[in-house]
């Protein structure tokens, strides 16, 4: 489904990426962790070319993501993206955040446009909020919304940017519960994330970057059993004893 091969990315003089390669087949779960500044937000978002990449070739379901010649918005109308701080319109109800672009984008009719809407916030547990306005909602609610609208537009595959880091600590499992139900219908989902709880239920892999490199990509258990090189055994001894 997504192929990312020898991805490298500058800012200025200042390399980012470095040479990064993995592949997230349909149905698969992979989970990209490490620290701050580690590239991992960035990797995430040149997968619909959000960020563009400076060497190498991502593919998409067979669509090349760098090729100046690719419909980016019609690509990134299949790739639903969560991230970090919601990302919703402010000035929209919880109701037409989700509803606008199936009926600009995917030109569905209103009836059906409206129909969607309403299964995906009862699907969410979101049912009672669909007059609010983003801004009276809790952060748990507002990422639930942002998930419920990625879905609105049928994607092939999910993106997360760390779509709990904003959260207090007691609204994170409402977040994280909608994930794991996506992952468990099959849904193909690259997930940035320090919630290693998730990533030990969830994912079929974890990758590691260090420094705009891809230092490990492992299956999850052998990840956790054992990560190989010093760098993420460090992470992992810091991150798992909090």
């Amino acid at each position: 489904m997504i192929e990312i091969e020898n991805v490298s990315k500058w800012y200025g003089d200042f390399r980012v990426l470095t040479e990064c390669s993995t592949s997230v087949a349909k149905g698969e779960v992979v989970v990209v962790c490490g620290p701050s500044g580690s590239g991992k937000s960035t990797l995430i978002k040149c997968v619909n070319g959000l960020e563009p990449f400076t060497e190498g070739t991502i593919t998409v379901d067979g669509t090349s993501v760098g090729d100046p010649k690719t419909d980016l918005p019609k690509l990134r109308a299949r790739i639903g993206m969560v991230f970090q701080n919601f990302e919703l319109f402010p000035h929209l109800t919880v109701f037409d955040n989700i509803n606008l672009a199936q009926m600009k984008v995917l030109g569905r009719a209103a009836e059906e446009s409206h129909e969607r809407v309403m299964q995906l916030l009862e699907r969410v547990d979101l049912s009672d909020q669909v007059e609010k306005h983003p801004a009276q909602l809790s952060g748990g609610q507002a990422q639930r919304v942002a998930i419920a609208r990625a879905l609105a537009m049928d994607p092939i595959a999910m993106l997360f940017d760390e779509p709990t880091s904003a959260l207090d600590p007691e609204m994170i499992n409402e977040v994280l519960d909608v994930m794991v139900e996506l992952a468990q219908e099959g849904m193909t989902m690259i997930v940035v994330t320090h919630e290693m709880g998730f990533a030990r239920k969830v994912a079929d892999r974890v990758v590691f970057m260090d420094e705009g490199r891809i230092e490990e990509d492992a299956k999850t258990d052998e990840f956790f059993g054992s990560p190989r090189g010093e760098r993420a055994q460090v992470f992992m001894s810091k991150i798992l004893t909090h």
